[in-house]
């Protein structure tokens, strides 16, 4: 609790104090002697209490031109009460509106902590040696090619490589995972995170504005603007609902006096009582709330939604389009068959093909050289390898040990006439020949990210209809990935333009109130992230591009966390609804019965007070909307 709620409570306390020592005398007709001037004064003392700063806040606003807001009503209806000599109900009203009030600033404090966690990602320091000495310096100030030291314990200034020492690195607070990951030497760290126990030697990467940390900080100060068609409905509502309400009150107070002669008292009684019931608190205050807990809910578990009416349209989501490589699968090339010719064996091809290409960094090259290592513990030989000629789209031509060797695809065999036996295997296929000789095929596919198959049968079970994989990759090999991870339909073959045509086609085909999301990581992707109704984003591995594009950040690139937005969003909008048709429910019950005479200010408090409180004890359950959905 904040000095503000605690100062808040006291105030609470001491006015709750005065004011049933106040009832209890007027009970036992203590009260009866004192005449109505006294009365009012003594009343005054717990009001004023307890609300004179609803007071100060309404003539302020009204000083700015904002008359009609609930700081007004209140104001209005409790100078009302005084004024027909109500004063328990005047007092009772501010009691329990500041008690409202108070649970309204806890509900916030307890959204707001969960993405606070976020604003405490960001690095105060850098440390860099000089002259021996480690000075501490603005990470802004920081170049990049620079080398900072990260001491145990302090959080990661900078995006960079490891260059010396080992070290744990707790992601939490980037990724909502507990478990630490290892950083050695080669590792990529990522700025906002712990370093652990071990001192790091980093080499920067990128500028802190270019930084990790420094994007996730924009997008948590920009989400809060970003609001839901709810959100924003519920803002025009209650800009022309308060004064229609007060020029209600208005009417009520002075015409049925008028035309039906006398009664005065009565009837502005009325018209405090529909005043008091009126005040919009419970909707302005909780489906706000709401939204603003789905999305602390989702900071938590390591996903940026960088608005509420990105969290409103992931609740209608029935179709989820995926990018292959680095979404569903680890963009991490390994050989999977070794299929040598008569002419052949196993460890000479690989040999062979691992040394043609040993000059190579692409990944099919370097999955070649970590297979012959690992299968038969040897480095490629690269003494006797020269005149590597690289043919474009089709593979390339080199000498090993005296030997024209030929690696690459169907086209490259065609093309220079080796006779080859076709090979239908899922993945990547290098075909290999020597001197004319075919000696066989190695298929190259890349692995499938664990929990992806569960992942996607997770989304089936909180209400994703179908699932659509688009990919740049061989047919074969994204049927083959299709069928294991058990997606719908799959689009194979396609360049970044194909892939923004097929989510076209997808979009034309959504019925109302359908929604499509796509999540990808690749710089390419970017166009599709903006074209699709929510764009996701791995934020771990994903280009900067793509994450500027998106939506939807996922910190740790785990897919999983699709199927909890889903639920964490649908969640939060029955929460929304259910808040919009209780209190708009109970106000008009009440609102007819306080007009009719049927309604006292006891029940035109609960009315208020009583559904904002309500109102707002659901809103908290958004925050409590767990990867679970429970």
């Amino acid at each position: 609790m904040t000095k503000k709620q605690k100062t808040m409570l006291l105030r609470i306390l001491l006015a709750f104090a005065v004011f049933a020592a106040l009832l209890v005398c007027e009970h036992a007709g203590m009260l009866k002697q004192l005449s109505g001037p006294v009365l009012f004064l003594v009343y005054a003392v717990p009001y004023l209490v307890i609300g004179y700063d609803i007071i100060w806040k309404a003539f302020r606003n009204i000083s700015h031109g904002q008359v009609f807001d609930e700081n007004f009503l209140m104001m209005l209806a409790t100078f009302g009460a005084f004024g027909v000599q109500e004063y328990s109900e005047a007092v009772a009203v501010m009691l329990f509106y500041q008690v409202g009030e108070l649970f309204q600033g806890y509900a916030v404090g307890k959204s707001r902590q969960s993405i606070a966690a976020m604003m405490d990602i960001c690095p105060e320091y850098a440390n860099i040696e000089q002259d021996g000495q480690l000075v501490r310096v603005d990470p802004d100030d920081v170049e990049t090619g620079s080398i900072i030291v990260i001491k145990p314990g302090e959080r990661i200034p900078l995006d960079g490589v490891v260059t010396k020492g080992e070290s744990f690195i707790d992601t939490a607070a980037l990724t909502g995972e507990s478990v630490p990951r290892k950083a050695a030497a080669g590792d990529e760290i990522i700025s906002g995170c712990v370093n652990g126990s071990g001192t790091l030697k980093v080499r920067v990467t990128k500028e802190f504005d270019d930084s990790t940390v420094a994007k996730i900080l924009e997008l948590v100060e920009n989400a809060s603007s970003q609001k839901a068609k709810t959100e924003n409905f519920i803002t025009r509502f209650a800009k022309y609902y308060t004064p229609a309400v007060t020029i209600a009150a208005v009417i009520l107070a002075l015409l049925p006096p008028l035309v039906l002669g006398g009664g005065w008292a009565q009837w502005m009684q009325r018209a405090c009582i529909f005043l008091v019931i009126s005040c919009p608190c419970a909707l302005v205050i909780s489906v706000p709330l709401g939204f603003f807990g789905g999305i602390g809910a989702a900071s938590r578990i390591g996903v940026l939604v960088k608005g509420s009416n990105y969290l409103e349209a992931m609740s209608e989501i029935t179709t989820v389009v995926f990018d292959k490589t680095g979404t569903l699968t680890k963009g991490e090339f390994k050989v999977t068959e070794i299929l040598p010719s008569a002419r052949s064996d196993a460890q000479e091809l690989l040999e062979l093909a691992a040394r043609g290409e040993g000059y190579s960094n692409h990944p099919i090259a370097v999955s070649l050289r970590a297979a012959l290592k690992e299968m038969y513990g040897k480095e490629a030989d690269m003494a006797q390898v020269t005149g590597a000629e690289e043919i474009a789209g089709h593979g390339l031509r080199v000498n090993v040990d005296g030997r024209k060797v030929l690696l690459g695809n169907e086209k490259l065999m065609k093309q220079e006439q080796a006779a080859y036996e076709p090979c239908t295997s899922a993945g990547t296929v290098v075909y290999a020949a020597a001197d004319g000789i075919f000696l066989g095929a190695i298929v190259i596919a890349d692995t499938i990210k664990d929990g992806a198959q569960g992942a996607l049968a997770d989304m089936k079970r909180s209400g994703v209809k179908k699932t659509v994989m688009l990919t740049g990759d061989r047919r074969p090999a994204a049927e083959q990935a299709a069928r294991e991870l058990g997606i719908d339909e799959v689009h194979a073959e396609l360049l970044p333009a194909d892939k923004v045509a097929c989510v076209e086609q997808l979009l034309n085909s959504q019925k109302e109130k359908e929604r499509l999301a796509f999540a990808g990581d690749g710089i390419n992707d970017a166009p599709v992230l903006t074209r699709a109704d929510i764009g996701i984003a791995m934020g771990s591995m994903g280009s900067d591009a793509a994450i500027e594009a998106a939506d939807i950040v996922l910190m740790d690139d785990d897919i999983t966390k699709i199927a909890a937005i889903v639920r964490i969003s649908r969640k939060t909008m029955r929460i929304v609804k259910q808040n919009i048709v209780f209190a708009l429910g109970v106000k008009a019950l009440v609102l007819i019965l306080g007009a009719f005479g049927a309604a006292n200010m006891w029940e035109a408090v609960f009315a208020d007070v009583g559904v904002s409180v309500l109102a707002i004890l659901n809103s908290m359950r958004a925050l409590k909307a767990e990867q679970n959905g429970h």
